[in-house]
């Protein structure tokens, strides 16, 4: 993997995690703020949450392969 390959990966990590963050916080604002009376938000707000968490979670995956396919290339090199 090149530098800028892994630099991409790391990016794609960081931009995943950052919106994970945004979605839960959202989904914490509904709930610290406006329950009740908008409790028909909450499946739309978890199912945001959920799916960047999941985005996260395949592009920290993505790059963790990556990582380890580069250290064991380099060890039989």
């Amino acid at each position: 993997m090149t530098p800028e390959q892994r630099q991409a990966l790391e990016k794609a990590v960081s931009k995943a995690k950052r919106i994970a963050s945004e979605r839960a916080s959202a989904l914490h604002d509904l709930v610290e703020e406006r329950l009740p009376a908008a409790y028909e938000e909450i499946p739309i707000l978890a199912q945001a949450a959920y799916d960047a968490c999941q985005a996260w979670a395949h592009a920290t995956a993505q790059l963790h392969a990556a990582e380890t396919n580069t250290d064991s290339t380099q060890r039989s090199a």
